[in-house]
């Protein structure tokens, strides 16, 4: 482990994270490495490193993943800037695990609409609705968060579900949302709403 006082710039210069990330890639980089890119800079007490080993030796790759800014702001040199970045950088990894080019995923079964949606909502604290727009190949052209609720209740009206669709001009919709309980038991509020959407897509 680098000592805390070390200053990054003043490792050599095979040695810093960035510097092996451009001569060797990163698959040369441990985790606490690439954590560090990320953070750009330590705190007055520790560079970048041992600033990126302390958050890694508290939180593993996967419960960092999942992390708000709420719990990431208790550990000593993290404030609100570097939390979003950590967060952000999550964000954008769970986004291009869903990505199969939006022009190009086609939906041929429920495992499909499984596999497009899963990496997004199962993180998700809240309830979640969803709706995918398709056109006439069963092919995604967008993906839209209807409603964020609460951990019980998500009321979502007709008209909120529509209008993104018909300004795609699509052909079909997929709506989906989760259930943060782990119970997949449909609610009353869920029966409803299915029944307004069936009744109003008619």
């Amino acid at each position: 482990m680098e000592n805390c006082n070390i200053r990054i710039r003043d490792m050599r210069k095979d040695e810093r994270p960035r510097n092996r990330l451009l001569d060797k890639g990163p698959g040369s980089l441990s985790d606490s490495e690439l954590l560090s890119i990320i953070l750009r800079t330590g705190s007055k007490r520790e560079n970048a490193i041992n600033l990126a080993q302390r958050i890694l030796s508290q939180f593993n790759t996967k419960e960092l993943s999942r992390a708000d800014v709420s719990q990431l702001i208790k550990i000593s040199g993290i404030k609100h800037g570097k939390a979003c970045q950590i967060i952000a950088v999550f964000e954008m990894a769970r986004r291009l695990e869903s990505f199969v080019g939006e022009d190009k995923f086609k939906i041929n079964s429920p495992e499909d609409v499984y596999r497009r949606l899963y990496s997004n909502m199962r993180e998700s604290k809240k309830e979640t609705f969803i709706e995918l727009s398709l056109d006439t190949k069963n092919q995604v052209i967008r993906e839209e968060t209807i409603s964020i609720g609460s951990l019980n209740a998500n009321i979502v009206h007709p008209r909120e579900v529509f209008r993104p669709a018909m300004m795609q001009s699509a052909a079909h919709i997929i709506v989906a949302h989760n259930h943060p309980s782990g119970d997949p038991t449909p609610s009353r509020e869920d029966i409803e709403i299915t029944k307004k959407l069936l009744k109003q897509g008619k």
